[in-house]
């Protein structure tokens, strides 16, 4: 803490001080916009961290779209995780207590004006979640949830399981665990329900039933959602709810290998298990189509169905592709599926969160689109040349959308300079500003548009004749008459970006703040630039990205004046962890005075302690066994006789995807050659640093070091050792 208090103290005393971590990580968080039925109303979450107290503070708050006034519910946030509409002000909602049993759940039945006349519907036995809700022409609710399952399709409840006597972990498979969690025996699966209008919504007998639980498989066992991010968008429910759809991966194919899923569907009422729409049977799959799936959405009219999917069965990072199928339903069985058809075939972009018109002709959709998340709108007849344009403004990171009954957009989204910003977005293009972090939130007071900018320089891959891209972000009391060093951020992936985009782990304003010029630059790899930038870095990861990033460092030490590239210093996560270890071994590293590496490849041909495979076998253009030159050409160990340049490593314990003993082995090999060098870890993070007491510990090292080998500031004095 002390650190902390000092490094607030320098700031302060240079007038860099105008948004610091501290501040930073605790300003309110609110969550995407959910408007009702009549779209005038929405409700979303909210919540604020004191460092003060240590905790916590949660909220549901109430948006109203037409004056933008936002109210708090006086639903209480602790307890109730979830909240889907009814009707313009009737609301269900899952209560986290279960007084009954312990670990379930609850369900509710209100109205947002008056939460406390809420009536308990259904006990539920286990810590259920992602509830989506469909009024039936009965009057009856049908409703999915998720929970991780036994093999025998019942829902497993952590508190009333049974502890086995003995903690051995047994596989015969070389799936084993995943980002930060090991495989055990449960899966999660979507569970059905209906909550019976006769019987004062009251659950129907039988209970839940799960969806999965009878799907053949040969390799691996049925999931949704599909871990470790899957979430209610894995699965839907028709709007008569009389169908239903989720993805699950492929049940032939080992996940450690292949990244193929497949879009399931069947009858709520119905007895037959549900049937792979672009399986292995599939005109879809017949036509290449195999790899994995996302995003199933029901039309308004509950006959069509749109997802994602791409084509490549072990390639995480290939084209996201829109697609559409249509539905029959049998007597009392079964779906069947007819008139299949892409819908962006020649959209070279990701395609993401479709979200129906209410007319039914068309689906709006997100993609990522050079550094911002942009809205488009799909016609349902559109012809296979036909290319969408950006309906939303060029300064909003689109998080997420709703569409209102007049095909107004409510906008949730965000910017480097604000958190959250509420916003309609007319068919024509006119926007309706409803709400702003950076004008309510006196943690980011002073923050905005004045300190970005974008740069453009020469790419090295060949054929691409683009320019490439890089962000710019000033301190916020930027000087024009004041040189600042550099801070070069390379980003992750590497099939990701450096984006427009709010982050409570790599804010650009808060780095520009300690008194630097961030560049952060897009090379080979980044996405949002077409696909043949992204799939350029395949067995090239030191080669075209690296020559990139020397060419824009070279741009900026040419042409941003006020930018000192010889105070400089580098910084990366992940790919970006990767790069700076290449760097540090290469002629570009002695550029900087410091370089600052978390969760990044070091040691390349020990890559196989991934559970990966997929993804180290397409971007190194093999397996170990058939592409060692590649393994080989593009490691930073085979440089270490270059490595001088002080070097901060961070990597955390449950980052299984990149186990922590490749940033203990670079530390190793610093300390052994006596280049200065710091190893930050934390036990109980993974690939991300997310508890805010130990991102502000994370921040303020960090910050400590980079400040020391640039500016000459004071090196604490205080890490664990002799």
């Amino acid at each position: 803490m002390a650190r902390f208090f000092a490094t607030v103290a320098a700031l302060v005393a240079t007038g860099a001080h105008a948004i610091t971590p501290e501040q930073m990580l605790s300003a309110p968080r609110r969550g995407v916009a959910s408007p009702n039925p009549s779209g005038d109303l929405a409700v979303f979450s909210y919540s604020k961290y004191s460092f003060e107290k240590g905790s916590n503070a949660h909220a549901w708050h109430l948006l109203d779209v037409k004056t933008g006034n936002i109210t708090d519910t006086g639903i209480s946030a602790s307890d109730v995780s979830e909240i889907v509409w009814l009707s313009d002000t009737g609301i269900i909602y899952i209560n986290g207590t279960n007084d009954d049993v312990p670990g379930g759940v609850t369900l509710w039945i209100g109205d947002i004006k008056s939460p406390s006349s809420s009536k308990l519907v259904a006990s539920l036995d286990a810590p259920y979640s992602g509830l989506k809700v469909a009024n039936t022409s009965s009057g009856d609710l049908h409703f999915l949830v998720n929970a991780k399952a036994y093999a025998n399709g019942t829902a497993y409840n952590p508190e009333t399981a049974v502890t086995p006597k003995s903690t051995a972990r047994f596989y015969d498979n070389n799936y084993v665990r995943h980002w930060d969690t090991w495989v055990d025996k449960q899966r999660y699966a979507v569970f059905a329900g209906s909550l019976s209008a006769s019987s004062n919504y009251a659950l129907a007998s039988g209970g839940l039933r799960n969806l999965l639980k009878d799907i053949k498989f040969t390799t691996t066992r049925p999931e949704s959602p599909v871990q470790p991010f899957g979430d209610l968008g894995d699965y839907d429910l028709s709007p008569a709810g009389d169908i239903y759809a989720f993805v699950s991966k492929a049940p032939q194919l080992n996940k450690a290998n292949y990244t193929a899923s497949y879009v399931y569907a069947g009858l709520f009422n119905g007895t037959e298990s549900p049937k792979a729409i672009n399986g292995p049977d599939s005109e879809a799959y017949k036509a290449g189509h195999q790899g994995a799936s996302g995003s199933p959405r029901f039309s308004p009219n509950g006959t069509t169905l749109v997802f994602t999917q791409q084509d490549e069965d072990y390639y995480e990072s290939d084209r996201v592709i829109l697609y559409a199928v249509d539905f029959t339903k049998g007597s009392d069985s079964g779906v069947s599926v007819v008139n299949w058809r892409s819908l962006t075939p020649n959209f070279d972009r990701w395609v993401s969160s479709p979200h129906w018109a209410p007319d039914g002709n068309s689906v709006f959709i997100t993609a990522e689109d050079r550094a911002l998340v942009r809205v488009f709108n799909i016609p349902l007849n559109a012809g296979a040349d036909y290319q969408p344009t950006s309906l939303s403004p060029n300064t909003s990171y689109v998080s997420d959308f709703a569409v209102l009954p007049d095909s107004t957009l409510l906008i949730s989204g965000n910017s480097i300079w604000s958190s959250r910003d509420y916003y309609t977005l007319s068919s024509s293009g006119k926007v309706g500003q409803l709400f702003s972090a950076t004008k309510a939130d006196k943690e980011l007071a002073g923050l905005g548009p004045h300190t970005f900018s974008e740069i453009y320089f020469d790419a090295a891959l060949p054929g691409y004749d683009e320019k490439l891209h890089a962000v710019v972000v000033k301190p916020s009391n930027y000087s024009a008459n004041t040189t600042y060093p550099l801070a070069y951020i390379v980003h992750g992936g590497p099939q990701g970006s450096n984006a427009n985009t709010w982050s409570t782990r790599w804010n650009f304003q808060v780095w520009a703040d300690q008194g630097y010029i961030v560049v952060a630059p897009n090379p080979t790899g980044s996405t949002g630039f077409g696909q043949k930038l992204i799939d350029g870095i395949q067995g090239q990861w030191g080669g075209y990205p690296y020559d990139e990033v020397v060419n824009g460092w070279q741009y900026v030490h040419d042409n941003l004046k006020d930018v000192n590239t010889d105070q400089g210093i580098m910084a990366g996560a992940s790919y970006g962890g990767y790069m700076s270890n290449w760097i540090q071994g290469h002629d570009l590293g002695r550029k900087f005075k410091a370089i600052v590496t978390h969760d990044g490849i070091s040691q390349t041909q020990a890559a196989y302690g991934t559970e990966e495979l997929w993804f180290i076998r397409h971007d190194y253009d093999g397996t170990i066994l058939d592409a060692s030159a590649t393994y080989d050409k593009w490691n930073p160990f085979n440089h270490i006789a270059n490595f001088s340049t002080p070097q901060f490593i961070v990597h955390n314990t449950l980052d299984y995807r990149l186990p922590d003993s490749d940033g203990i082995g670079l530390f190793n090999v610093l300390q052994t050659k006596g280049v200065p060098s710091r190893f930050l870890n934390f036990p109980d993070e993974n690939h991300w640093v997310l508890k805010q007491e130990n991102s502000k510990v994370w921040h303020t090292e960090i910050f400590n070091w980079i400040n020391h080998y640039s500016k000459g500031t004071p090196l604490d004095s205080e890490p664990i050792g002799e």
